[in-house]
């Protein structure tokens, strides 16, 4: 099964062949930066959801990990899951025909900008207190490091305007950690990102610091 920034990168990759010169996701997936770069193309991050994603000015293709999909902006300016399976499907018909898989093509994309892998970890709640109490004590007493690697820490919470929401994001030299309440669920959402060697490892290595980091903090 692909996960959502998968499939993100693969359409993210096929819409800027198609000639797409804006792209944009959400601060929780993956980084298309160098994807961009690569294709001499805009890109953008915004905060998590379409209402924001959806915005950004002459937008060709958007996605969040959350498996929502926006290939087609100016007839559909928001997440469609139908075309972006469209063009899934296309792009699989196509390889396919070359020998090649989906799996194939991400492999390409991982020689060209680095393997990576992403995942998530989330806790429900009964009381929402809990996911405060959670939050305030990162804040107060951020890690200064994860898996042995310096980490910066960026308080969404000292933004301004649309940039501003309940976010802390860690940043190390190969991994990236957002935590941040759910937004329609009891839950507390930690989203994990590694690129390097060894991702997937790496990645597994990460959810069991943020399991146990969590369980510590509630």
């Amino acid at each position: 099964m692909l996960t959502g920034d998968q499939v993100g990168v693969l359409l993210a990759d096929l819409m800027a062949q198609k000639g797409a010169r804006v792209i944009a996701n959400s601060i929780v997936s993956e980084d298309l930066s160098q994807l961009a770069e690569h294709h001499g193309i805009g890109y953008q991050q915004t905060l998590t959801g379409f209402k924001w994603i959806s915005k950004v000015a002459n937008l060709d293709y958007g996605y969040e990990e959350a498996l929502g999909y926006c290939v087609d902006p100016h007839y559909t300016p928001d997440k469609d899951g139908i075309t972006a399976a469209l063009l899934i499907a296309e792009l699989a018909s196509e390889l396919k025909a070359k020998g090649k898989t989906l799996g194939d093509e991400l492999a390409r994309l991982a020689s060209l900008f680095g393997e990576s892998a992403t995942g998530q970890v989330s806790i429900r709640v009964s009381d929402l207190s809990q996911i405060t109490k959670v939050m305030a004590a990162l804040r107060n007493q951020p890690p200064a490091e994860i898996l042995g690697s310096d980490v910066l820490v960026e308080d969404y919470l000292e933004k301004t305007g649309t940039k501003k929401t309940d976010a802390l994001i860690f940043t190390g030299s190969s991994l990236r950690v957002i935590f941040r309440p759910s937004g329609t669920e009891p839950k507390l959402k930690c989203y994990l990102q590694f690129k390097g060697a060894d991702s997937q490892k790496k990645l597994s290595e990460l959810a069991n610091w943020a399991k146990e980091l969590i369980a510590e903090l509630s």
